[in-house]
């Protein structure tokens, strides 16, 4: 139960419900145990009765029966109070300790939900959707049965046991040795049973994270299945995942299988050697036939307590492995720390001295001595080949990794030592890979600026030319978007995407190839209203397309992460480069503006 130690902080924090939960029920069990001792005073006292029965005078014989009734009675309203007293504490011990175990899940997801939005991108290379979603509901739903019906059937039976055995304790020694004579057996059990289901368990929940990634890839790329007609492929693989999780669960089954029987077994020679041993005792005088009834039913009391032992085992395993999967990502830090909270204005002065970068999950360099000056209001154009470099000034410049080597500075400042959520506020980031999330169209361009108005949305369409494409949809700006986007072209879905980057007024717009699925005519359109906003705004534009349509100050040309050309349009036109050999290209297809 080592990875479960860490939830005992919840334990001291929801502690009067743990406390007021165990009082409960003792409270319950000590009722439960008053119980199988007025059975025995009842029936000793009918065995006395009937012996004075028969030797008393005949005319008082009807009498002494009615009197016999009442005492009966009395003892059965006494029983039924024991019972509603007890039902009374059970109701509050779950409603205090099962209460408890759904406060700490509440509390648990949002822990889980919050840390994993401060790690960085690192992690989420490494970890896939369908494993993270499976850690915070499946994993965490493990864990609290344990803190919920786990701890309180725990509770119950050592209170239950304690008391139980202390009762039989009191009646007779030997009889109460020979009645937990199979325990030992018992014990051996459990330890075996609960390692082999603690290993079942992760299994089990690591082929569970399997199915729910394979399910969220399969439906986030329904598009891709279904136009390359995988869909029989893809349920082949899906049942064949789902198959393993059956064996796994079904071995886990088997095990539980096998153990139930087993209490069953050693509860049932419990009462068989109480009965043959007590019915020996009360012949020899030592014990009375009320006594032999009190234990039966101390044994049956401990019957659901002592079965719940292998219940109780799997579910602690169970949460054991589940929260070893929880702590290793809540034990996961991320290196992108903000190192202050101060509020500022962000000018828009960029400097990149000698960055060198490394992906950290893949060892691959991706920038090599990359060095680069932007004035506030100045434009930049970065150009070059797959993978030479590109997003990653883009992704450095949001500080969504640290760099390996060198320095950039914002504004003179190192980007280390500035508000991350200050940067990040005053930057427009539109990524190459563009995101809507499942909600209408106005909320995802208003997720710039929370309190923009229906015009202001409206504005902002206007000039990233989708103003007219969303009119002609039949709820217009309240059209639900789905699961990413899902619903709009890729055209679409980047213009509304430059309209929510605009809409926060930023000081900084990055543009990662945010306009390579629109046409030339849409694509002019935008170019020439952004001529007009960037005019006081410092702009990287990552692009494929050689223009001067925004008047660039600089343009930067990487190949391998290094810089092979930096210049103004005329300058690199006049070279015979990768810039001047693009734009020579497109000027044989396209009409471009010299």
């Amino acid at each position: 139960m080592k990875q479960l130690f860490t939830l005992n902080r919840f334990f001291v924090k929801y502690k009067w419900h743990l406390i007021l939960g165990i009082l409960f029920v003792t409270g319950s069990n000590y009722y439960a145990i008053l119980i199988p001792q007025k059975v025995r005073e009842a029936l000793d006292l009918v065995q006395q009765k009937i012996a004075v029965y028969k030797e008393i005078n005949p005319s008082l014989k009807d009498a002494f029966y009615d009197e016999l009734g009442h005492t009966l009675l009395m003892f059965g309203l006494i029983v039924t109070g024991y019972v509603i007293i007890k039902g009374l504490l059970m109701y509050f011990m779950r409603q205090t300790i099962i209460v408890m175990s759904r406060l700490v899940e509440y509390d648990m997801r949002k822990e889980i939900y919050a840390h994993l939005q401060t790690l960085d991108q690192t992690f989420y290379r490494k970890y896939q959707t369908g494993d993270i979603m499976a850690r915070i509901s499946e994993d965490v739903s493990k864990v609290r049965n344990y803190l919920g019906p786990g701890i309180l059937y725990g509770i119950n039976l050592i209170s239950l046991f304690i008391m139980t055995i202390y009762a039989m304790l009191q009646v007779d020694l030997v009889l109460t040795l020979f009645a937990l004579l199979p325990l030992p057996i018992l014990s051996i059990s459990i330890y075996y049973v609960s390692n082999l289901i603690n290993e079942k368990s992760t299994l089990i929940q690591q082929q569970l994270s399997a199915l729910s990634n394979t399910t969220q890839e399969t439906y986030s790329g329904i598009r891709v299945v279904k136009s390359y007609v995988k869909e029989d492929q893809f349920s082949e693989f899906f049942e064949g995942q789902s198959e393993e999780y059956k064996n796994r669960s079904l071995a886990l089954a088997k095990i539980e299988s096998y153990f139930q029987p087993l209490m069953t077994l050693l509860i049932a020679l419990s009462t068989l050697l109480v009965v043959m041993v007590g019915g020996y005792r009360v012949y020899s005088g030592d014990l009375t036939p009320g006594n032999i009834a009190e234990f039966i039913l101390y044994v049956n009391m401990l019957t659901w307590p002592v079965t719940a032992i292998g219940w109780i085992a799997s579910v602690i395993q169970e949460a054991e492995a589940s929260q070893t999967r929880i702590n290793e990502i809540m034990d996961i830090k991320t290196e992108i720390t903000n190192n202050s909270s101060e509020s500022y204005q962000i000018e828009g002065e960029i400097e990149f001295r000698n960055v060198s970068f490394t992906y950290p999950n893949t060892g691959i360099q991706a920038l090599k001595n990359v060095s680069f000056t932007l004035k506030k209001g100045e434009k930049m154009a970065i150009m070059g080949k797959t993978a030479s470099g590109k997003t990653t000034i883009a992704e450095l410049l949001t500080r969504m990794f640290d760099v390996t080597d060198g320095q950039i500075l914002i504004d003179g400042k190192d980007i280390r030592e500035h508000n991350i959520s200050v940067l990040r506020d005053r930057i427009a980031n539109v990524p190459q890979d563009v995101f809507l999330f499942s909600d209408t169209i106005k909320a995802n361009i208003a997720f710039g600026h929370p309190d923009a108005d229906l015009e202001e949305v409206e504005s902002y369409t206007r000039h990233a030319s989708v103003h007219e494409d969303i009119t002609k949809l039949p709820a217009k700006f309240d059209t639900m978007v789905g699961e990413r986007g899902v619903t709009l072209s890729g055209g679409q879905k980047q213009r509304v995407s430059i309209a929510r980057a605009f809409i926060k007024k930023p000081d900084i717009v990055i543009l990662d190839d945010a306009l390579s699925a629109v046409d030339t005519a849409t694509e002019q359109t935008i170019l020439s209203y952004f001529q007009e906003t960037l005019k006081d705004k410092t702009a990287v534009i990552i692009t494929h397309r050689a223009n001067n349509l925004l008047n660039y100050d600089k343009i930067l040309v990487l190949d391998h992460g290094q810089v092979e050309e930096e210049g103004t349009h005329e300058e690199l036109v006049s070279e015979s480069g990768f810039y001047s050999s693009i734009f020579r290209q497109q000027m044989m297809h396209q009409n471009y503006p010299v």
